[in-house]
């Protein structure tokens, strides 16, 4: 078989264009179906671990703490939180709403085992952080090793 030289263009700009074709899909679906979007939709989060505990921040602007609900079973956290659909006012004249009602969920499997008696949550500005502390079999440990 021969080797052909690609005539194409710019390969970055196939890739652009198909990322803008799903995200046309996307946004269509959004449209079509508003639940889509709100029901299906989990928060961004980061995660990371230390030597003493495992750490999530989840981004949950526009709840209040009591709309958060947290789970952790079998050392994967569950996340959720349900917004309560705002009452349209029928006064006012609506070009637009797209502030966002409705539930987000996210499972987590956490990279350790930990101990669930002492996790601590705290929700601040609308970020979600979870200190969740390693078991004590799961804590690195040194092991000096003798030479003779």
């Amino acid at each position: 078989m021969a080797l052909v030289k690609y005539r194409g263009g710019d390969p970055w700009r196939t890739l652009d264009s198909l990322r803008d074709e799903i995200n046309g899909f996307f946004e269509g679906t959004r449209q079509l179906f508003p639940w889509f979007r709100e029901e299906m939709s989990a928060p961004s989060v980061d995660i990371w671990e230390d030597e003493k505990a495992v750490y999530v921040e989840a981004d949950l602007p526009g709840f209040e703490q009591k709309d958060i609900d947290l789970k952790l079973r079998d050392n994967v956290l569950t996340l959720s939180a349900k917004r309560e659909t705002v009452k349209e006012e029928k006064e006012k004249n609506y070009y637009r709403s797209e502030r966002r009602r409705g539930a987000v969920h996210r499972k987590i499997e956490l990279p350790a085992s930990v101990d669930n008696t002492k996790t601590k949550a705290r929700f601040k500005d609308g970020v979600l952080h979870v200190s969740l502390p390693k078991r004590e079999e799961d804590k690195k440990r040194e092991i000096k090793v003798d030479v003779e």
